[in-house]
């Protein structure tokens, strides 16, 4: 029993010190390891857009990420639609390796930056694929930019879900800088786990790069920026407009999502959220996936890509 006892003791001080050695090699989130090639693109106001581009052929996808999140959440789905389409993710403003600044930071902010980096890539017709907070970025630049956006795909996006003034307080009182910035490790692996019906192991590295983000020289501003999307989130709403969206829109959430809707304010399925939602956009399909929560697009990636597949082919 003594020698089990002090086998985990070694085993935790070993893991303890593979971690500490990776933090310290970690000084900014530029160092993060992304496992693919990334790119920069200065922007008119001085954003430096970074970004990863695979594919050659086809249309071209771009991949918006959700709060807290980045580009590699999306490299299972990359990995598979690169070969018909031309696939970008960015890491979006605030986020990732991309520069982080006292931005006026909304919805109509990031919808901009988008169509200014598809200007600066002279891509004049985009699918736009958004995950959560991404998703109602995407919505909100399909209505400013309707030229540009070609179709719409929605994963587990915001904006579905309607909230009344008292519940709008409610997220900024409850998001706070210093509540992100003092997360302890063990509630981060709580926080991801919420994100999925069944964790996968290869999503590990999302824990991993979150906790070891904590002792970079940006990460303050990383947590600045995640407040201030929230802030964007609820201060301009998009579930009103939802019948003005003219793009072909694929709607996808996990059937076990724990996010939508928001357990402490409503309760209740995930469905009813997506229904609502998709029945106001006139030309919306919307997929309901067993067996995945809100991470869908990477916990059931095969079934995802393979829906996104299927609605572009029958353009």
């Amino acid at each position: 029993m003594k020698q089990i006892v002090l086998n985990i003791i070694v085993s935790l001080t070993i893991l303890s010190s593979c971690i500490a050695q990776k933090q310290a090699n970690i000084t900014s989130m530029l160092d993060l390891d992304y496992g693919m090639p990334v790119q920069k693109m200065t922007l008119d106001n001085n954003v430096q857009m970074a970004y990863v581009e695979n594919g050659d052929k086809g249309k071209y996808i771009l991949f918006i990420h959700g709060l807290a999140s980045y580009i590699p959440a999306w490299k299972k789905n990359i990995e598979n639609l690169k070969n018909n389409y031309r696939c970008i993710a960015i890491d979006l403003p605030g986020y990732g390796k991309s520069s982080k600044g006292n931005y006026q930071v909304s919805m109509d902010f990031y919808a901009d930056v988008i169509a200014d980096f598809c200007r600066k890539k002279n891509i004049n017709n985009v699918i736009l694929a958004g995950h959560s907070m991404g998703g109602q970025i995407a919505i909100t630049a399909a209505l400013k930019y309707p030229d540009l956006v070609s179709d719409l795909i929605l994963i587990a996006p915001a904006g579905f879900e309607s909230f009344n003034k008292g519940e709008k307080q409610w997220f900024r009182d409850v998001m706070t800088v210093d509540g992100v910035r003092l997360t302890t490790v063990e509630q981060i692996r709580v926080n991801y786990a919420y994100n999925f019906y069944n964790m996968p192991k290869e999503a590990d590295f999302m824990i991993t790069d979150r906790i070891n983000i904590r002792a970079t020289q940006d990460f303050n501003d990383y947590c600045y920026h995640i407040t201030q999307g929230v802030n964007a989130m609820v201060d301009q709403p998009v579930f009103e407009f939802l019948p003005t969206i003219k793009q072909p829109t694929l709607c996808l959430f996990g059937s076990q999502d724990n996010l939508i809707p928001n357990r402490y304010l409503h309760g209740g399925p995930t469905s009813k959220v997506a229904k609502a939602g998709a029945e106001r956009i006139p030309n919306c399909t919307l997929e309901m996936i067993g067996g995945a929560g809100h991470f869908v697009m990477f916990e059931k990636s095969d079934i995802v890509n393979e829906k996104i597949s299927q609605f572009l082919s029958k353009k």
